[in-house]
């Protein structure tokens, strides 16, 4: 879980970096971004997310219900300060580092395309200001429930918290791709474009059953015929 919690939003600080480098630095980017080098840094952002994820793999084990036979994964922390140190590390790499960089990034696009006067409409600051906002909602009640946790007087209400955060997370990956993608301006006509190969593939496979149902029906009357 906390593999792809790190690797989702280092996801989304990379995207939000490179497209600051593109508005910002256009002909270097042209020159310098390549499909080897993206590879290579996501890979490293998947490294960095296991490794970050590793204390919350030491200190999880499993218990069992005698009653249910039931097993659970449950957290047991050898001391109160690791379980602080976890939920503040997480904290800091997890929300605060990405959030301050990609807001940092959006403003730089947004005044770079109203300086240059870029963007004929205001839709393009409008899908930034969403994608801001939907990050901070989605992300920061998780937080906020880690930190509830270290308090005893809010334990009868974390496991609630825990639920709802959770889903917020998982919302937060639904939405992605309708953020970054489908509100594209070239989205429609992409689509448009796929449907009508797809439609022009089905007529071609459908001739393509007839004409050879054509030739084996043929051959088999040429062949009574021979006989």
């Amino acid at each position: 879980m906390f593999v792809n919690m790190f690797s989702s939003i280092f996801l989304l600080f990379i995207i939000s970096v490179d497209r600051c480098v593109v508005v910002r630095f256009p002909v270097w980017a042209q020159n310098q971004r390549t499909v080897k080098k993206a590879s290579v840094i996501v890979m490293l952002a998947w490294i960095v997310s296991a490794l970050l994820s590793t204390p919350s793999a030491i200190y999880r084990n499993i218990k069992e219900d005698h009653m249910t036979s039931i097993k659970m994964c449950y957290y047991r922390y050898t001391d109160v300060k690791n379980h602080i140190a976890i939920v503040v590390y997480r904290f800091i790499f997890g929300f605060v580092i990405p959030f301050l960089v990609i807001i940092t990034c959006y403003a730089v696009i947004i005044r770079k395309l109203k300086t240059n006067q870029m963007a004929k409409s205001k839709k393009p600051f409008r899908i930034m200001a969403v994608l801001i906002v939907c990050f901070f909602i989605c992300w920061f009640p998780f937080h906020t429930v880690a930190f509830m946790e270290l308090d005893t007087k809010y334990h009868s209400l974390v496991p609630t918290g825990q639920k709802i955060t959770t889903t917020l997370l998982t919302a937060n990956s639904f939405m992605n791709p309708f953020l970054y993608a489908f509100m594209g301006k070239d989205f429609k006509r992409n689509c448009y474009t796929i449907l009508s190969k797809i439609e022009i593939a089905i007529k071609e496979e459908g001739r393509s059953t007839v004409r050879g149902t054509f030739m084996t029906n043929s051959g088999e009357g040429l062949l009574s015929t021979t006989v």
